[in-house]
């Protein structure tokens, strides 16, 4: 039997395992995420070595860049909250203050304890602070009726974040280019912070609404296919992600804010929205199967040892200090419960949107040795978290909802 066939012999088996499985695995202190690495790992070198180059830094890139826009545009098709501060103070508490004071924190730890210059420091901030909406979905959102506030909060700032890490992003990435800030901050403030956030959210509603509109006048003439009307979410995130990016916009943050437009427009259309998120769902899965195998798959043992110690202790901050304590100093005055805030500093799950960052900043003129050191140190992380929150997310959920059972009992 050759290497090819034998490798897909083994995703095969991985697939309908995960799937008939998916009622046990459930229940299990394991995540479908976990899972997908060590095949990845066993695709690999260490194992039977088909999956043997680590692939193209463009093709991670593009295609961890897509698989965030579908989860992004699900997670605004998912979000059940009036749109005010009241309803959203907590992902505004978690993004306004949380995202910057975690990149600022992660950039002083990664200077001082790394010895990386400031620009490689933001950098790494940036890249490292957002939650990803991918590898969350055992803490997020699980439908529209699901109004629990941990969830909420989750969901919605792993929606939000990954969009509005990128002046972060970019800002590292001048500093490193150009330690002279009179060149650039000016640039930086106008058009990358503010424009592009203003641009992002102005583009999600007016692309979004205008595609409904359209939608709505061929359905009263011509009704489409039934199977074909889930197509439409698919256009609209690529159409909005791309009319965004055309005007120096922030097209992650267009697509969540799209989503949010769509199902702010679908409230009469139940069916058809959860159609949607179903559709994306699934999507959302394939390609996250495929992402966790790669990346499983280019782990190598010596680069991860070479760098161990940095992301231990990057990560140990990051995971225990930063993203808890963060969480608790931004939820000041707010009336979620204790424990709602403690889990929401734990859970803040690392995943592909740190991938496709990581790749975007090594295609924009990092100098070689210090994209391979920062790289080897984000995937490192990467994997403590997908081990760490994929061993504590099942029984961590399940203790939550039993205390929070219980309370509303008595």
């Amino acid at each position: 039997m050759s290497i090819y066939i034998f490798s897909l012999l083994v995703v095969g088996i991985v697939l309908l395992t995960v799937t008939l499985g998916s009622g046990w695995i459930s229940r299990l202190p394991v995540s479908y995420a976990l899972i997908y690495l060590i095949v990845g790992i066993f695709l690999g070198p260490y194992g039977i070595n088909f999956l043997n180059h680590r692939p193209n830094a463009e093709f991670i890139e593009r295609f961890t860049e897509f698989l965030v826009l579908v989860s992004v545009f699900s997670c605004g098709l998912k979000m059940n909250r009036p749109l005010n501060f009241a309803a959203w103070q907590t992902p505004a508490r978690l993004i306004g203050f949380l995202m910057p004071l975690s990149i600022a924190a992660i950039a002083i730890v990664a200077h001082l304890g790394l010895q990386l210059d400031w620009g490689a420091a933001i950098l790494l901030g940036a890249i490292l602070a957002p939650t990803d909406p991918v590898l969350a979905s055992e803490v997020q959102i699980a439908d529209s009726d699901d109004h629990d506030e941990l969830r909420f909060g989750l969901t919605s700032e792993g929606g939000l974040n990954d969009a509005l890490a990128f002046p972060f992003v970019y800002f590292g990435l001048y500093l490193s280019q150009k330690p002279n800030w009179e060149g650039w901050l000016r640039q930086w403030l106008l058009i990358d912070l503010v424009w592009a956030i203003l641009a992002g959210i102005i583009m999600g509603v007016v692309v979004a609404n205008v595609i409904l509109w359209i939608d709505r006048r061929v359905q009263r003439s011509r009704p489409s296919e039934a199977l074909m009307e889930d197509l439409v979410a698919l256009s609209t995130i690529l159409l909005t992600y791309s009319l965004t990016e055309l005007i120096n916009g922030y097209g992650f943050l267009a697509v969540f804010v799209a989503g949010l437009s769509v199902r702010k427009n679908y409230h009469t259309e139940h069916r058809r929205k959860a159609n949607q998120i179903h559709f994306l769902e699934q999507i959302e899965k394939l390609l996250e199967v495929v992402a966790i195998l790669l990346l499983g798959s280019f782990l190598r043992f010596e680069a991860i040892g070479q760098y161990f110690f940095d992301a231990l202790w990057l990560g140990g901050c990051l995971f225990f200090v930063i993203r808890p304590l963060g969480t608790q100093l931004s939820l000041l005055g707010s009336p979620l419960p204790l424990l709602t805030r403690w889990l929401l500093g734990w859970f803040g799950i690392r995943g592909l949107g740190s991938l496709y960052y990581i790749t975007y900043a090594m295609g924009h003129s990092i100098k070689s040795e210090m994209a391979e050191r920062l790289a080897w140190i984000v995937y490192t992380i990467l994997v403590f978290s997908i081990f760490l929150h994929g061993v504590t997310a099942t029984p961590l959920m399940a203790w939550y909802h039993n205390r929070l059972g219980s309370a509303q009992s008595d």
